[in-house]
């Protein structure tokens, strides 16, 4: 009994979100296809040029934008940022700075802080747990 085995695939929209770009501005026969595994491998070690310009240029979907801006994709969508945007775009934003980005930073700033306090105080209590053992 000898095993095949078979290349694993993805649907473009996962491959897409791997690739940290917007599906809809792919290339047709990149939405329209699967992706194996080597094929994304092959992508990120050697990005082609359509790959090279959307990651530079945009238009960059929510995640992408929202690490740019620095706030979460909640954030976004209470800026009322529900589309995809260019770097163009997004720079004209960082440039505007309106009050909802502003908030929306300060707010991150806090998750973030909270998050390390966090990490902090459980390893001071696993130390002290194993100090104690």
């Amino acid at each position: 009994m000898t095993s095949h085995k078979t290349a694993q695939t993805m649907k473009p929209a996962t491959a897409a979100k791997k690739l940290g770009v917007y599906l809809e501005a792919t290339p047709a026969e990149f939405r329209e296809g699967v992706v194996s595994r080597s094929e994304l491998n092959a992508l990120q070690a050697d990005p082609p040029q359509w790959l090279q310009d959307l990651r530079r240029l945009g238009p960059h979907p929510r995640p992408v934008v929202a690490a740019r801006l620095g706030v979460s994709i909640a954030g976004l969508a209470r800026g009322g940022v529900t589309e995809a945007l260019t770097t163009e775009q997004i720079d004209a934003l960082k440039q505007e700075n309106p009050e909802w980005l502003q908030k929306e930073r300060a707010t991150q700033a806090e998750v973030r802080k909270e998050a390390v306090r966090i990490k902090e105080r459980n390893a001071e209590r696993e130390a002290r747990g194993q100090a104690g053992a």
